[in-house]
C-alpha cells in the first residue's frame, strides 16, 4: 500500500491517507498493529528461498512441498527454483 501512496501526488495522496486513517479507526487498527503486520509480511518474504512461475513458494525448511516434488519428479532441479 505504501508504494501506491508514494506514487500519488497532492490532493489524491492526501485523500487516500485520510481514507486509510478513517478505515483504521473504524476497525480499531493501531499504527503499531499495522507496523507489526507489515514487518511480519516483510520477514515472510525474506524467508522465501524457492519460488516457481505460479507463485508457489518454499522456505527450504521441512519436507519438499508438493509443487516442488512434482517438478523434481518431472526432471527439474531444485536449484532451478532458488530465489536470488
Amino acid at each position: 500500500m505504501s508504494a501506491v501512496i508514494e506514487h500519488l501526488e497532492g490532493e489524491a495522496r492526501e485523500r487516500l491517507i485520510l481514507w486509510l486513517k478513517r478505515r483504521m479507526q473504524e476497525c480499531d487498527i493501531t499504527i503499531e498493529a499495522l507496523q507489526n503486520a507489515l514487518q511480519q509480511d516483510i520477514e515472510a518474504v525474506k524467508r522465501i528461498r524457492y519460488r516457481d512461475a505460479w507463485g508457489n513458494t518454499w522456505t527450504g525448511e521441512g519436507e519438499l512441498p508438493e509443487w516442488l516434488c512434482r517438478a523434481v519428479a518431472a526432471g527439474q532441479s531444485v536449484d532451478h527454483f532458488l530465489c536470488e
